[in-house]
């Protein structure tokens, strides 16, 4: 995967001289060489050098506190989606009726991050069995594209980030309607509709949404050459010739028709139904390869999910073609050393979590693929035995000049968010239509109308290089970055979480449970606690390792804790924007009374986390 950066251009400019006049003519003076614009200044921030006020109790880094409550919790990225998933269990409905609500909602709520062109997966503790269980909700690739004609598409050698080479048959409606008809409670119809009335009320645009909005359709504007039909996403996320600003009122009737469809005809209105119709003739006018036939052929796959143990915490993912391996992996070998010694922030710490998420990165891009495809030794590198011998390779004052991937026995835009019911449901649900907004095509409606959502641009993970467990096949599941997490204590629910965010997710993973297990932080003081990522490993694309990668740190990391990572050798970044989005419902077990539930949400999203 390349490197996701963002970039403003300068406009081209010229400058013209003035000739002064007199009475007597002179000879212009020689034409001056060209020169390039001077950059343009970056305003001053007038802000700068404030921090934050101060806080009575707690940590002082802290936005807000953990809310609590007996009955309910959601956490989400949007107000209003916390609000429905709230209302949802009020009604009666189940912790998975309510993530099916607040999922739906959020497609409409925070397009450049999620939607039914995407995919989910989730993990959830089941009070019937007692246990956590979990479902894989990716598709496969178009039949009707070869490697061939996907090697023709690539962009220096990999696939391109937009357009319909990238496109998978979306997974997101086979998760919901899979869910629903284990876990759900409340009608079908009556946890859709609901959400399609607000996709033609319209809502307000809040802050960060509004600004992903705008550089993600201009974003679009920039390759549109890639992309094969641009006025759908225009008329759908740019109405007027711009996107909302933050405060107007944004609407998506287009949407709200797909969903009122899909609640009366449940998932064969989308996979093997008019929908699916639709869908087919659009690929067939752009030409495209998804047909109806790759989409009635989706079915969710429940799995089993991988377990570890960090400190005593039993720690759970979802293996290959997620990356969910990863943060047990990181969590394993962290386990080797006293983080809790070394300093919350200090630099010792975070170089050993960073070292440790460096060596997990090296196996995700040499294994990591569709299962059905290619055996991943998951046991042997979910093994503790590995784990020490990987935390043998790090070195305590200096930053390892390679990282390889180990030798086994033979054999990027997501939302995220947990909610949890009275019955002691906890469900950690991650969706997302992968690098921004997807692929930047928005299928044909009827009427001249559109279906009101984006394809999701999933396929840009396969490798095109012969050989690699990765490589793009007809039918394959690309690997897949976005991974819910869930923890354990005790043999109990303790929290359903996760992190946003690319390869971000599983760092964030680990260091939420790394502030919470060995600096004893609480569910929102551990996601308001400044964190750091780790660009440059090697990649499950085929994209090799960059040198020792460049370590990213949020401004609120000591000033002597970055100088002391540079002396260790570290290449250290800014703050970029890229550090994820937390949201957490924990599950605590009192002295006194019933147990209850905790719900954080975080300073980096517009969310809220609501508990009652």
């Amino acid at each position: 995967m390349r490197r996701r950066t963002f970039l403003s251009t300068l406009p081209a400019g010229a400058f013209l001289a003035g000739a002064s006049v007199g009475h007597t003519q002179t000879p212009a003076p020689a034409p001056a060489a060209p020169q390039a614009p001077a950059p343009r200044a970056r305003p001053a921030d007038p802000y700068a050098g404030i921090g934050i006020g101060d806080r009575n109790s707690g940590v002082n880094f802290v936005g807000r506190s953990t809310v609590w409550g007996a009955n309910g919790a959601a956490a989400t990225a949007h107000p209003t989606a916390t609000l429905i998933g709230i209302e949802t269990l009020k009604r009666g409905g189940s912790a998975i009726d309510a993530a099916i609500a607040i999922n739906a909602a959020l497609g409409f709520l925070e397009p450049v991050a999620n939607g039914i062109g995407g995919d989910a997966f989730c993990m959830l503790w089941d009070p019937a069995q007692r246990k956590v269980v979990g479902f894989n909700g990716s598709g496969n690739s178009p039949q009707g594209l070869s490697l061939a004609t996907a090697r023709s598409k690539a962009v220096d050698g990999y696939l391109p980030a937009v357009g319909a080479v990238t496109v998978n048959v979306p997974g997101t409606v086979d998760a919901w309607w899979s869910a629903h008809q284990r876990y759900g409670k409340l009608p079908w119809k009556d946890v859709l509709l609901p959400v399609a009335e607000l996709c033609e009320q319209g809502v307000p645009m809040p802050q960060l949404i509004a600004w992903y909005l705008e550089r993600g359709m201009a974003g679009f504007d920039r390759r549109a050459a890639l992309i094969e039909e641009n006025d759908n996403r225009k008329r759908v996320y740019a109405p007027g010739g711009r996107t909302p600003k933050v405060g107007e009122v944004f609407a998506n009737p287009d949407l709200g028709r797909t969903y009122r469809l899909i609640a009366e005809g449940g998932r064969d209105a989308f996979y093997d139904g008019p929908l699916a119709d639709q869908m087919q003739a659009y690929f067939r006018r752009i030409g495209g390869w998804m047909t109806r036939a790759d989409l009635a052929a989706h079915r969710t796959e429940w799995v089993e999910p991988i377990r570890t143990t960090y400190r005593g915490v039993e720690v759970y993912g979802l293996g290959p073609n997620t990356q969910g391996l990863s943060t047990n992996q990181i969590l394993n070998i962290c386990e080797q050393f006293d983080l809790k010694g070394m300093g919350f922030q200090s630099a010792a710490s975070i170089h050993h979590q960073a070292e440790a998420k460096r060596l997990a990165f090296e196996d995700r891009a040499k294994w990591f693929a569709d299962a059905r495809f290619s055996e991943t030794p998951v046991e042997w590198l979910n093994s503790k035995d590995y784990a020490i011998q990987r935390a043998r390779l790090i070195r305590p004052d200096r930053v390892m000049d390679r990282v390889f991937p180990g030798d086994a026995p033979t054999q990027g835009d997501t939302t995220y968010f947990s909610v949890a019911d009275k019955d002691g449901m906890m469900v950690s649900w991650i969706q997302s239509n992968y690098r921004g907004m997807g692929s930047g095509l928005v299928p044909d409606g009827v009427d001249g109308q559109t279906l009101g959502f984006m394809f999701q641009d999933r396929g840009e993970l396969f490798s095109l290089t012969d050989g690699h467990p990765n490589v793009y096949a007809p039918g394959k599941r690309p690997f897949h970055t976005i991974i819910p997490g869930f923890a354990c204590k005790d043999g109990e629910p303790w929290m359903a979480m996760g992190v946003m965010g690319g390869g971000m997710q599983p760092q964030g993973q680990a260091q939420i449970i790394i502030n919470m297990v060995d600096y004893g932080l609480d569910p929102q003081e551990a996601g308001d606690s400044p964190r750091w990522q780790h660009y440059g490993s090697s990649e499950p694309t085929g994209q090799p390792a960059e040198g020792v990668g460049r370590l990213h740190l949020e401004s609120g990391v000591p000033e002597a804790t970055k100088r002391a990572l540079e002396q260790m050798g570290w290449v250290l970044g800014p703050p970029d924007g890229g550090f994820g989005g937390y949201q957490n419902v924990v599950r605590q077990i009192n002295e006194r009374g019933p147990w209850t539930y905790g719900a954080a949400t975080e300073m980096r999203k517009d969310g809220i986390a609501i508990a009652y």
